[in-house]
């Protein structure tokens, strides 16, 4: 590994690029296009962050409390990304509003995929 480069190379699934896509749309609709953008900005930074600390992630409590612990989770409040490691590659696979019933949500795109 070449020094300076990235651990972890960090992939959006294609729900979590919808995710972002809506919480970006949904900001810029009903507040403003600035604050939409500053969102997307801190969620990049976020995402980055991931490439050189991915397993510092706290375990998402309702997974763990069904005895899954195959994801992580990272947030920009309220907006909580959960993700899962797979050798040098991290996956992110859901980003919401963690103000949600994140169990429901958890279950129907993680545990029925």
């Amino acid at each position: 590994m070449v020094a300076g480069s990235p651990e972890f190379e960090v992939l959006l699934t294609d729900g979590a690029e919808q995710d972002l896509e809506s919480i970006y749309d949904y900001i810029a609709e009903y507040d403003s296009i600035a604050n939409a953008q500053y969102v997307l900005d801190r969620m990049s930074q976020v995402v980055e962050s991931l490439t050189h600390f991915p397993h510092r992630g706290s375990y998402p409590k309702e997974l763990v409390e069904l005895g899954i612990k195959a994801y992580r989770q990272t947030s920009f409040k309220p907006y909580r990304l959960i993700y899962s490691i797979t050798d040098n590659q991290v996956l992110i696979h859901l980003i919401a509003d963690g103000r949600r019933n994140m169990s429901s949500l958890l279950e129907r795109r993680l545990l029925n995929a």
